[in-house]
């Protein structure tokens, strides 16, 4: 391994995409540590400690790398964008025009991709003015519940949003456009894909942090086995995520003048889990929803009917220990992955390009009988990879139940990112040093 690390810095192309990504990474790092202007120091203190209780607004720190709790620069992350490019990806199967757009090739892409900056600084601009108006006039309580409540003199702005307010939107939206920019930067002139690798560098940021204090709370013992667990979820993702089903498509031998074409063998793969963590991140937000509406109905004290929905809304969806949030994010997640998975993967385009081709699945005759089987094989190799995405999405919970760890580092999401990105970043790798006749990474 330590022989084919050192390949990698002999090719001098090779080696420069790398020390550029790591230029990048330290330059969005550096952006992260400086917070927003005309913030109340103190307030953004116990604004973080609210936010890095377990939930959504947790799943919003951890994808920021802790700028969102630190209400830095690079606040709202890299999320936006992709928001923006999951809004894109729907929109292509129900507008003519984006699904055209996504058949032209480089030409096609190249739009869609400026169509999806302008709908991300959109996105961006409408979250930072709600993050504004809402932490910063100190009406933010209802997003942590009863027991991470913040008290109620807490504002983020304590002279009110004008001027300030006005400046700290702009800051955000501006943070967010720079970390587009450093990703597209990253995919143009460093290795692998721009927006993954800021995504992981900020979830994996919190890695050495996390197990030092579970090391400093725990005793050697539950230390150990936790970092035995750690090692188990990653041979089971790293075993899913390379997991997929080919499902082979013979072509017909045809001649061409004195020339033969075709008759060779080819297959389709279909992973297990082809979604990744978009099911993880469309169920978060779809949880926020309750706590955005009953922050706009009030209720947070006195009696009524908006009371109870607030009283509630506490209880089962901002309590992320609660069996009923658990059990709803789980049953989401599932959900979505059978929606995400039956926009990725078009079992009727498929088949109609199998048959343009002149290909066809051995024993099963092309038309209907192709489109029927190919539906079928994705729904049942959707329900294993659905059904292990949500459970490691839910495991810092059980291990909460288990060994009393409130804040696992290396579970749910985290975990899910860091491998997936890992394993594409090795595949650019090696596929860079086979071209120089070098010896990669994967066997």
């Amino acid at each position: 391994m330590f022989s084919n690390l050192k390949n990698v810095f002999r090719v001098p192309d090779l080696r420069n995409k790398i020390l550029f990504l790591l230029a990048m990474i330290l330059l969005y790092r550096l952006g992260n540590a400086i917070r927003v202007p005309g913030i109340d120091r103190d307030a953004v203190i116990q604004f973080k400690q609210g936010v890095q209780s377990q939930g959504a607004l947790g799943f919003l720190d951890m994808f920021s790398g802790g700028a969102f709790g630190s209400f830095s620069i690079f606040a709202l992350g890299i999320m936006p964008y992709i928001t923006a490019s999951i809004i894109m990806q729907v929109l292509g199967v129900v507008i003519p025009k984006l699904e055209k757009l996504q058949q032209e090739g480089a030409v096609g892409q190249r739009k869609i991709t400026q169509y999806t900056r302008y709908l991300a600084i959109g996105i961006a601009t409408l979250q930072a003015t709600a993050l504004t108006f809402i932490f910063g006039n100190g009406n933010g309580n209802a997003f942590f519940g009863a027991a991470q409540r913040l008290p109620q003199n807490i504002r983020l702005l304590p002279d009110g949003m004008w001027p300030r307010g006005y400046l700290v939107i702009l800051t955000l939206v501006g943070g967010t456009a720079a970390l587009m920019w450093i990703g597209e930067l990253i995919s143009q002139r460093g290795i692998g894909n721009g927006m993954s690798m800021v995504i992981f560098a900020s979830v994996v940021s919190g890695l050495p942090f996390g197990y030092y204090s579970i090391f400093q709370e725990k005793s050697w013992v539950p230390f150990t086995l936790l970092v035995a667990v750690s090692i188990g979820i990653i041979v089971a993702v790293v075993r899913v995520e390379l997991a997929m089903r080919r499902i082979p498509v013979q072509f017909a031998k045809r001649v061409v003048g004195r020339r033969m074409y075709g008759g060779q063998s080819t297959y389709i793969p279909l992973k297990v889990n082809q979604s990744g963590v978009v099911p993880i991140i469309f169920a978060s937000s779809i949880l926020l929803l309750p706590v955005l509406l009953t922050n706009l109905l009030g209720g947070s004290s006195g009696e009524g009917w908006r009371a109870s929905i607030q009283k509630w809304v506490d209880t089962y969806l901002v309590n992320s220990q609660n069996w009923v949030y658990i059990t709803l994010f789980s049953l989401m997640i599932v959900a979505f992955a059978y929606f995400y998975n039956s926009i990725a993967f078009d079992p009727i385009r498929q088949a109609d390009q199998i048959r343009r081709q002149g290909g066809f699945i051995p024993g099963v005759r092309p038309g209907p009988q192709t489109e029927r089987y190919l539906s079928k094989a994705v729904n049942r190799i959707t329900l294993p990879g659905a059904v292990f995405v949500a459970f490691i999405a839910i495991l810092p919970y059980v291990l909460l139940w288990a060994f009393g760890v409130r804040n696992f580092p290396f579970a749910g999401t985290t975990v899910l990112i860091a491998v997936g990105v890992a394993l594409e970043l090795m595949r650019q790798i090696d596929s860079q040093l086979m071209l120089r006749n070098y010896e990669g990474f994967l066997k």
